[in-house]
């Protein structure tokens, strides 16, 4: 029985989590400030774990959503994309760690070893991935948001 509460439990947290998500103001989150902003140790952490190699093997809400959440790949308009993309970064990051935090409460569900294993599982392969895989993209894309402002900024200047 307390397996098919954490089950429950884990659903509804997963759907709830969703929809907060999406109603969440996006105001709220600067990929460029505390907590959304990476530590320079991080991109040596993310290479030991090789998240370039399995980032893309785990499913992926804009592949099962793809009308309310970005596609990863950019098309011709990504200029207009890539701050949008960044937001949203942070907001699975949001959302994910406090799954991880809410997930604990399946302990109190499913009291003992089989909760414990349960909760891990949820934990280290439900949340904890996706959270590094945000962490790893957004350096990344606001890398390539800076270039574009320098490069549109040359054109600007060479225009006048």
């Amino acid at each position: 029985m307390g397996f098919l509460r954490c089950c429950v439990y884990y659903g509804i947290l997963a759907v709830v989590s969703f929809f907060i998500g999406r109603l969440l103001p996006k105001s709220w989150f600067h990929g460029d400030k505390f907590p959304y902003r990476c530590a320079s140790w991080e991109a040596k952490l993310f290479r030991s774990l090789r998240v370039h190699e399995w980032q893309d093997k785990v499913p992926d809400m804009s592949k099962i959503v793809p009308k309310l959440i970005p596609a990863k790949k950019l098309d011709t308009d990504f200029r207009a994309q890539l701050p949008r993309m960044i937001e949203e970064t942070c907001v699975a990051e949001f959302t994910h760690f406090v799954l991880i935090l809410l997930g604990f409460y399946a302990l109190r569900l499913w009291p003992g070893t089989g909760g414990a294993v349960v909760t891990a599982i949820y934990i280290l392969f439900g949340n904890l991935p996706f959270l590094i895989i945000q962490r790893y993209n957004r350096p990344r894309l606001q890398k390539l948001l800076a270039a574009q402002q320098r490069r549109s900024r040359r054109n600007q200047e060479e225009q006048q």
